[in-house]
């Protein structure tokens, strides 16, 4: 039976893990536990939650700045920004209700942990773009810090981003402070229905190309739209492809009117208002079209040119269903329940077209068995070892979550 500590405080957490160092006993380090069934199986009697870590402990609006806890739920966060109308600016992805969790439970230092960041990366950069400092604990017990409060301060700056998607494996990160951003006076969408995914990748490109500054662009299989919670959009049995224009009032209207005219020979365009825009984002969001399902999800990054060309390709070999983030760049696959997730195949195709793909979903049994994340060649194999030499020398953090014997 795994023993899960839930620690009040830093001090406490460092005196967990010097023990576990000492006595060589893995620890599994959680935040909430939404993403406790992404990655390689970790085989560990005990783990730490960090979900007793909860506080904003600095909140500077004129600064742009807010420094948390990294077991505060993002809920929590942008609730207080909200009331501020500021906003995280890389729209942090939920994973909760794809791995069978409740939305809403994910906390920031998992959000900056595994580097998952929402639609508006393509416009406004990854997590790790708006983290500027970071407290934590290494696999010794040590604590240490790095960055500052400002985005100036550059001070370890590239420890606070090498952090950023380690997933555990390097440090316990107990403290967090990003930047933040005012929340947009409105959104829009541009919606076209029934494009196939290479037209559909090509208008999404080609908005992305305008100086209307877009903020959101993706596309749904319809096999997806069907699975939507709003019945707007899931009746209406067609592929979706949408645009997000987001600014104060009149430069929206501007800009989208602009844009519809830019886009006009991919077919028909409608608009959404402010209020069904920003539900129809938040569902891109919380991916609730992968909802009430349990066949293995890849996310899979590839240049936006290629997106389309790599699902024809996998369609040729295996039942699958894709979303098209980033303008095409990221695809969230769906694939028929096999034995490895259909991962020979993809790690195929990826070696042939290039990108990387991580497997988000699929049972213990097919992630203890193949690569979840994307294989390492020989050079970044013996790089990511000596970093986890540094960080943890005894492996007791989350050993083989994200690599076999690392």
């Amino acid at each position: 039976m795994e023993e899960i500590l839930r620690p009040l405080h830093e001090e406490h957490i460092s005196d967990i893990i010097r023990e576990a160092n000492a006595n060589e006993i893995p620890v599994s380090i959680i935040g909430n536990g939404s993403k406790k069934s992404v990655g390689r199986p970790v085989e560990a009697n005990q783990s730490i939650s960090m979900d007793r870590l909860r506080s904003i402990t600095l909140f500077q609006p004129s600064e742009m700045v807010i420094s948390a806890l990294a077991g505060t739920p993002v809920s929590f966060i942008e609730h207080r920004l909200s009331h501020e109308n500021m906003e995280l600016a890389f729209e942090p992805v939920d994973l909760g209700p794809a791995l069978g969790q409740i939305a809403g439970q994910g906390t920031i230092g998992s959000v900056f942990a595994t580097n998952l960041s929402g639609a508006k990366r393509i416009r406004n950069g990854a997590a790790r773009d708006h983290l500027i400092g970071i407290r934590g604990i290494n696999g010794r017990g040590e604590s240490f810090k790095s960055g500052g409060r400002v985005m100036k301060n550059v001070t370890g700056y590239d420890l606070v981003r090498g952090l950023c998607g380690s997933w555990g494996t390097l440090a316990v990160l107990t403290e967090v402070t990003m930047k933040i951003v005012p929340k947009a006076e409105e959104s829009r969408t541009l919606f076209i229905e029934g494009l196939d995914d290479d037209l559909a990748v090509n208008a999404l490109c080609a908005a992305m190309s305008t100086p209307f500054e877009v903020t959101g662009t993706t596309h749904l299989q319809k096999g997806f739209v069907e699975r939507l919670h709003n019945p707007e959009f899931s009746r209406l049995g067609k592929a979706i492809t949408a645009i997000r224009i987001e600014s104060f009032p009149s430069s929206v209207t501007y800009r989208a009117n602009k844009l519809k005219k830019e886009l006009s020979p991919f077919g028909d365009i409608y608009e959404l208002d402010d209020a069904r825009s920003r539900s129809f984002w938040e569902e891109m969001r919380s991916l609730t079209y992968l909802e009430g399902h349990d066949d293995p999800v890849w996310r899979i990054s590839v240049a936006p040119a290629d997106g389309a060309k790599l699902v024809s390709i996998l369609s040729h070999d295996m039942e699958c269903r894709a979303t098209y983030d980033w303008a095409g760049g990221l695809i969230w696959l769906e694939v028929n329940n096999s034995s490895d997730a259909s991962a020979s195949d993809i790690r195929r195709v990826i070696a042939r077209l290039g990108g990387h793909a991580t497997l988000i979903r699929a049972s213990r049994q097919t992630r203890a068995s193949i690569d979840v994340f994307q294989p390492l060649d020989h050079t970044q194999d013996i790089i990511t070892k000596a970093i986890k030499q540094q960080f943890d020398p005894k492996g007791i953090l989350n050993p083989g979550r994200m690599y076999a014997g690392v």
